[in-house]
């Protein structure tokens, strides 16, 4: 089965799973129309599982037309290898 990702807002993160099986998080705060990615984890560092949570959340915040502000270190190294996420990052005031 290919893992999935999916918004869980009740727990302020993004999921992705293998079915029922929990295989990483990105953690969030939201603030209106922006989204502070705080932390993220997965089971297996290098397995491609963060990546494909990442896109999956930014591509998901990019179709509600919010930001990002990138506070976890994941987050923020993967949108500086994929410059064209880099708009969705939130301009300080």
């Amino acid at each position: 089965m290919e893992p999935t990702v999916s918004n869980a807002p009740q727990d302020s993160r993004y999921e992705i799973r293998d079915g029922d099986r929990l295989l990483g998080v990105a953690a969030y705060l939201r603030n209106g129309s922006q989204v502070v990615f705080t932390h993220t984890e997965v089971e297996s560092e290098g397995s491609g599982l963060g990546s494909t949570l990442v896109r999956a959340a930014l591509d998901d915040v990019r179709a509600a037309g919010g930001t990002v502000v990138p506070q976890c270190s994941f987050v923020r190294g993967w949108i500086e290898r994929h410059p064209e996420y880099r708009d969705l990052v939130a301009q300080e005031a």
